[in-house]
């Protein structure tokens, strides 16, 4: 397990061992209000439909108007990946990455505070 520091707002959650069990938990969670960081694009739509604020690591958000296309994107990769036509992951997590995620990341809180997300 990861070391969670011991905070009133933190709190360490432990799902079942079943296929997709922590992505269940956080999507039935999800909502007006909340924001999601992942780059899973399934899970990604599950939480925008539900209404919460989801930005991927590299700081790209997901939107109610681009998941569609980011779920096809995603499994037309996993396709080529599984018949051998691309191999390699994701480009290596960068500087860049890191500073839009941080903004992307302060917009999101700030339009929850304004109550405009």
């Amino acid at each position: 397990f990861l070391n969670v520091p011991r905070e009133p707002w933190i709190e360490r959650v432990v799902v079942g061992d079943a296929m997709d069990a922590a992505d269940d938990w956080i999507a039935e969670r999800a909502g007006p209000g909340s924001i999601v960081v992942t780059a899973d694009v399934p899970l990604a739509s599950r939480c925008v439909k539900a209404g919460a604020a989801v930005i991927g690591p590299n700081g790209k958000p997901f939107s109610e108007s681009g998941i569609g296309m980011a779920l096809a994107t995603r499994n037309l990769m996993q396709d080529l990946r599984e018949a051998g036509t691309i191999t390699g992951g994701p480009r290596p997590f960068s500087a860049r990455d890191r500073s839009e995620f941080l903004g992307a990341l302060d917009r999101a809180v700030n339009r929850i505070r304004r109550g405009t997300a």
